[in-house]
């Protein structure tokens, strides 16, 4: 028998040694390639998220449907006669309830229902009462974003029926197949807010934010930027439901200043602070500590409203302008279908709502005059670019920048929202609200560091790079 000596165990050793390197690099490869292609398959068999129906709401004396979600669609509509009903379906979107919605809406239109079609469509189906019709052309339905579709009734009219023709009522989200199903045709996405001509999303910068996003995956954002030059913008679920926290007291004033152009309010008129309307103590304000029957002017109780954002002075304010109910139907004929009051300030428990997108449309139609006279938007802005509240939006913009803007916080939420301009006289429009892990100062950064990026993107001079967003 022959065996091997110490030196023949070495020479073995260094003949085998890169046969074992290679063998275990190629095993070390083929596991790299079995992962990747593991994670591919998982990623791709993931399902995509759903967008949300978020609101809706039906203006009966316009004969106006508003439909938002959380995320971008784009509806498919028919009409189906006997009784005259208007389907719209929303791709790939679940429903606000697990349970078909119904809701009577009028004289004109017996009922609004909505519900799952199946697990990936929502249906409305708008019917009309008895006796009522309306023409497909005389049906418009169009988005002023993917997120937010208008579907307006131009005539709906008296029908005219023979001896024989009997009106079955069909109370069902789900239609007879064997009904004739007219195609009503979907309007392209006009001007948002119906002011500013959209244009592409800033791609470029959205990828920046999302890289942000990533490092603050424990906050919850939405956020809505327009650039009112050239109509470019970013959106991350910008029609999402937040609790408004402050950011409610911006729609308050240029509903304020409204009634002022009407002159049904003066602003040197005086208001007397009522103990119902005081704020709890731990709310923001100084009014709190005022005694009841304290007077102030119209324009101070509003400047307080915004500026130190006091509590007690909004509820003056919502009191002078006749109470939440009528400051919602205004904020609704405006388009801001997500901003509702439900409760005075301070608001803590998060009950009344915004979303950035509305925030946005207030801004845009301010920019535009479309809501208040040039003395009454020089007057509002000036006392929003009084804010003290420096450590949102304001953080992150260059020096020379002029902003006027409304914040908002709750122990859950940091928001804030406004028009800002750049020191070359360009303008966009911002609205962010982020839910926090309670009490989180890092949500302050994080919409900080959000202004920073946006700022640097728009301030940079772009003269062939807006064509290729």
């Amino acid at each position: 028998m022959q065996f091997f000596s110490g030196q023949d165990y070495k020479n073995l050793e260094k003949l085998c040694m890169p046969i074992l390197l290679s063998l275990t690099k190629i095993t070390r490869m083929r596991f790299s390639f079995l992962l990747v292609s593991v994670v591919s398959i998982v990623l791709l068999s993931s399902p995509v998220k759903a967008a949300r129906l978020q609101s809706w709401y039906f203006d009966p004396v316009q004969n106006q449907l508003d439909i938002t979600t959380d995320s971008g669609v784009q509806p498919k509509a028919f009409l189906i006669n006997n009784p005259t009903r208007l389907v719209i379906d929303l791709p790939g979107t679940t429903n606000l309830d697990d349970n078909t919605v119904r809701k009577s809406l009028g004289s004109a239109v017996r009922e609004l229902r909505i519900g799952q079609v199946d697990s990936k469509t929502t249906r409305l189906v708008i019917e009309l009462a008895p006796g009522y019709t309306v023409s497909p052309e005389k049906l418009l339905i169009q988005g002023d974003s993917s997120s937010h579709w208008i579907v307006k009734f131009s005539s709906i009219e008296r029908a005219v029926f023979g001896d024989s023709q009997a009106t079955v009522v069909n109370t069902n989200v789900n239609t007879n197949v064997a009904e004739e199903q007219i195609p009503i045709q979907i309007g392209a996405i006009s001007t948002f807010a119906g002011v500013v001509p959209l244009g592409k999303e800033l791609l470029e910068l959205s990828s920046q934010l999302k890289t942000l996003m990533a490092r603050y995956s424990f906050l919850s954002p939405g956020m809505f930027f327009l650039d009112l030059d050239t109509g470019n913008y970013l959106d991350f679920n910008g029609e999402k439901v937040f609790p408004a926290a402050s950011t409610i007291k911006f729609p308050i004033l240029v509903a304020l200043f409204q009634e002022v152009d009407a002159g049904r309010v003066k602003l040197n008129e005086t208001l007397v602070l009522r103990r119902d309307l005081k704020a709890e103590a731990e709310g923001s304000g100084v009014l709190q500590y005022k005694p009841v029957g304290t007077k102030l002017s119209v324009l101070d109780t509003a400047t307080k409203m915004i500026t130190i954002s006091d509590n007690t002075a909004t509820n003056m304010i919502i009191d002078r302008l006749g109470g939440m109910a009528k400051l919602n139907q205004r904020f609704r004929s405006w388009g801001l279908q997500n901003t509702v009051i439900r409760h005075l300030l301070g608001d803590f428990k998060g009950t009344n709502t915004t979303s950035p997108k509305d925030l946005v449309r207030l801004s845009a139609l301010i920019t535009n005059n479309k809501l208040l006279s040039s003395t009454s938007h020089s007057q509002a802005l000036a006392i929003m670019r009084r804010v003290e509240n420096k450590r949102l939006l304001p953080a992150g913009l260059g020096k020379g920048a002029v902003i006027a803007h409304k914040t908002g916080t709750l122990g859950v939420l940091l928001g804030d929202a406004g028009i800002i301009e750049l020191p070359s006289g360009k303008r966009y429009l911002a609205g962010i609200l982020v839910k926090r892990p309670f009490g989180d100062t890092r949500a302050r950064d994080f919409i900080s560091q959000v202004s920073k990026l946006v700022y640097g993107y728009l301030d940079q001079p772009r003269v062939t790079s807006l064509s290729q967003e």
